[in-house]
């Protein structure tokens, strides 16, 4: 056989492969990936060190004091969690706003949003989680830069990242309409709060740990960040705290995003656990 042969043999047989596309689980990636069952989508954010909080000087008492926060690597939803993602997996809607599958899913508890995040961790077999408060700023403030809001420090320029209550009409937009900040994150600020993974602690910053902190230590409120359609952009700022009880009746003000740190993550199993022997959450 001749060498001419050979390669035109090699280039009908093999080369085809390359082009063929894969429709399972997909492997995380730099660039991000699509979870395949809900279509969420989600964004690569290299760990790195900020300085997490007040770093304005004009935030609440529950943003100090400023301390150094260091994050391994994460990925982080590009958007909430729709309306549309929660009914494929909850065959159902919780929602206030029920506008259409786009929106943000709105209306949920922090227990609600676990019991979400139990059902696709048992389907993908990750481990999805909801984001740390340290995680979600840092996001948020495009690996921890200087930004007052996420994507800009300039409140002139607010309208174009955010719905709140100067622009919402007092209700709920589809996701992924605004400006995304720098790591084409959408919707970090206003819409929906989101809920986060660590308890909420007044006093949290003054024993947080350097690396990778979660407030673990129970008590009577979940995290909750990022402001609403029907909140001022005070509450929409980076470094805003602020909690609420995770059983708590339904709230339109709230929803989620979703984040994946790999399998690593054993306290997400250890709050699930909590939650099976007692629906409360408290």
């Amino acid at each position: 056989m001749t060498k001419s042969l050979k390669a035109l043999i090699f280039s009908l047989i093999f080369v085809p492969l390359l082009f063929i596309s894969y429709d399972g689980e997909p492997e995380s990636s730099k660039d991000g990936y699509k979870e395949p069952i809900t279509g969420m989508e989600f964004v690569f954010v290299a760990g790195g060190c900020f300085e997490m909080g007040d770093t304005f000087g004009d935030g609440d008492s529950d943003e100090r004091p400023v301390h150094t926060v260091c994050l391994d690597d994460f990925y982080m939803g590009k958007y909430e969690v729709t309306q549309g993602q929660w009914e494929i997996l909850m065959d159902s809607n919780p929602s206030y706003f029920k506008l259409g599958d786009d929106y943000p899913v709105d209306n949920v508890s922090w227990n609600d949003a676990l019991e979400f995040i139990k059902k696709l961790n048992q389907k993908t077999g990750k481990v999805y989680r909801l984001p740390t408060e340290a995680q979600w700023e840092y996001a948020a403030r495009n690996r921890g830069k200087r930004d007052k809001w996420p994507g800009t420090s300039s409140e002139s320029e607010l309208e174009e990242y955010i719905w709140y209550d100067k622009n919402s009409g007092e209700r709920t937009h589809p996701v992924g309409q605004k400006r995304p900040n720098n790591l084409g994150l959408y919707d970090m600020g206003g819409n929906v709060w989101e809920w986060c993974f660590d308890w909420y602690h007044k006093d949290y910053y003054s024993k947080s740990p350097k690396k990778n902190p979660e407030d673990l230590d129970k008590g009577l409120f979940k995290g909750l960040r990022g402001g609403s359609m029907m909140f001022k952009s005070h509450f929409a700022r980076a470094s805003a705290r602020t909690g609420f009880i995770p059983s708590s009746p339904h709230n339109y003000f709230f929803g989620f995003r979703l984040a994946h740190s790999g399998d690593s993550f054993l306290s997400f199993a250890k709050e699930s656990k909590c939650l099976k022997r007692n629906k409360s959450g408290i």
